[in-house]
């Protein structure tokens, strides 16, 4: 008991319920905020257009390697991997699928259009073909 007669466990309870009700409503308020900075991709597979290239040198290859199909696979054979420029954007392409790779190997430097799971700045590619 305290001097005024009250017992201090029913006035410490309240003040940890109030402690951990703030705390609990300030969680909530930074997971959702943190949500809305985060890009939202759609789940599932997508279909994207654009330039294949290499994970090294995108669209802009080096001087001296020829044309840029020429470049991008140099740089395949060197152990980069392709990529697909989309607008300003590389995303990096995975796949082991052989007539994949033969569809990229054959659209370096050109369009193509390619199929896969995208997480982030990769893509697991199911498909790829050349762009109309």
């Amino acid at each position: 008991m305290n001097r005024s007669g009250k017992h201090l466990w029913r006035h410490s309870g309240q003040q940890s319920w109030r402690r951990s009700w703030r705390r609990s409503i300030l969680i909530a308020a930074l997971l959702c905020s943190a949500s809305l900075f985060r890009p939202v991709m759609a789940a599932g597979k997508q279909t994207l257009t654009g330039e294949v290239g290499d994970a090294m040198c995108g669209v802009k290859h080096m001087e001296g390697e020829g044309t840029p199909a020429q470049c991008t696979r140099t740089c395949v054979a060197h152990g980069s991997k392709f990529a697909l420029v989309v607008g300003d954007k590389l995303y990096v392409l995975n796949t082991t699928d052989k007539a994949v790779l033969a569809v990229l190997d054959e659209q370096a430097g050109k369009k193509a259009t390619v199929t896969g799971t995208v997480d982030g700045t990769n893509i697991a590619v199911s498909s790829a073909v050349a762009a109309k």
